[in-house]
């Protein structure tokens, strides 16, 4: 459920790479602030997700390495050592920029 409700919360964010404060996507997501912000610190203690400070306000940023390590461990575990299963998968989550 948090990583569902985080990526609902960038989905269509032009300026991911800048962050986003716990209460903007609480908004968004109709969800009070305090229960975000909880949701928000599980996925940091998972590496998904970084808190950057600016000023008084935490943004919460996608830690790209944490989600690619979390699909690499994901893909080795469940292809079992057939990596051509798991190719679907990686074309589809593969950056084409």
């Amino acid at each position: 459920m948090n990583l569902d409700l985080w990526i609902r919360g960038q989905r269509d964010r032009p300026s991911r790479a800048c962050g986003v404060p716990a209460g903007e996507v609480a908004s968004r997501l109709s969800i009070v602030q305090n229960t975000m912000s909880a949701h928000l610190k599980i996925l940091g203690h998972a590496g998904l997700v970084r808190a950057e400070r600016e000023g008084r306000t935490i943004r919460y940023v996608a830690d790209m390495t944490g989600f690619r390590d979390l699909l690499a461990y994901l893909m080795e575990d469940c292809c079992n050592g057939a990596p051509e299963l798991c190719q679907p998968v990686i074309q589809a989550v593969t950056c084409k920029c």
